[in-house]
């Protein structure tokens, strides 16, 4: 069984899973995974039960079968909607993926919308949209008011509204139809779409609602922690924006290195290095970079960095 649904359509396996969940719940995580392996034995072929077995065996500090319950998982469900080869990744048993799978990605904020801005800037304090629009006031104040404003991987809009009145017309694309929806209630955008920003340039939908190079101002806050090494979304925004276009983003700080960094959050850190070279691959000069804590995780602070370069001419 594939479906993204915990139930496993058992009864049985049902109730058991529920007590592996108590059981959980209270930390006891060897008596969960015990209770979750009696529920697999009723049904093998539950992709959503293995996930929750992995889960509870890690915590338990049996790595190896954590593991090996992931492997079930990918082996009954290939489009990996739980994301469990980036978990795979995460427990050194796999090589990292050059990106999550777009299913994982799509749930993931699907199943968010509704509770998004509250989880996210009440109880993380959440700062990506106001700290990125203030980044490009400061240094690009002369261009506004921007004539046309792509906000990719808009989420629920919350940079649309802290930049609406910097734009003549704005734009919104995002994977999940459910963040979209949420967006739309806002009324800040004058356009919205669904757009999946790992596609190539040559194949991606941004492409579909209107001309190349018509954005004065792209922006991405917080978006490109959810796809990898970026070789799609850079080229995209690069055919975008307009010549002397701006690109607004943000991602989380990966430290000294020179490549993406996989954290146990499932979410992608990108060191300033490897970003700098991504901007200077695709035709961008860099105009600014700021350092700021954009949330929290576990009640630590998730440092980031925020980014605004100029399409060259």
């Amino acid at each position: 069984m594939t479906s993204p649904q915990f139930s496993s359509g058992d009864l049985i396996a049902d109730r058991r899973a529920d007590y592996a969940r108590m059981f959980a719940e209270s930390g006891e995580f060897a008596e969960a995974a015990e209770i979750m392996e009696q529920a697999l034995e009723q049904v093998p072929l539950w992709a959503a039960g293995w996930f929750r077995l992995a889960e509870y065996a890690e915590k338990s500090g049996r790595k190896e079968a954590a593991a090996a319950a992931l492997e079930k998982v990918v082996a009954l469900d290939p489009t990996d909607i739980f994301g469990a080869g980036l978990k795979l990744a995460v427990l050194a048993a796999a090589d990292m993926p050059a990106a999550p799978p777009t299913p994982y990605v799509e749930r993931l904020f699907d199943d968010y919308a509704d509770r998004f801005d509250t989880a996210l800037v009440q109880k993380l304090d959440y700062t990506v949209p106001q700290t990125l629009a203030r980044l490009v006031r400061r240094h690009a104040g002369g261009t506004a008011p921007f004539g046309l404003v792509s906000d990719i991987g808009c989420g629920t809009g919350l940079f649309g509204v802290e930049f609406r009145a910097e734009a003549e017309r704005l734009e919104g694309f995002d994977l999940s139809a459910g963040m979209l929806a949420k967006a739309a209630e806002k009324g800040v955008y004058d356009h919205l779409a669904q757009a999946d920003l790992s596609l190539p340039a040559e194949t991606s939908s941004l492409f579909a609602e209107g001309p190349e190079a018509r954005a004065d101002l792209v922006s991405a806050a917080d978006v490109l922690m959810y796809l990898g090494d970026l070789a799609a979304i850079f080229p995209s925004v690069a055919r975008l924006a307009r010549p002397g276009g701006l690109f607004a983003f943000s991602v989380e700080d990966g430290g000294e290195g020179d490549a993406p960094l996989l954290r146990p959050s499932l979410r992608y850190a990108h060191p300033q290095a490897f970003i700098r070279r991504r901007l200077a691959e695709n035709g961008f000069d860099l105009v600014a970079m700021e350092k700021s804590v954009i949330r929290r995780d576990a009640g630590q602070p998730v440092h980031g960095l925020l980014f605004l370069a100029r399409r060259q001419g």
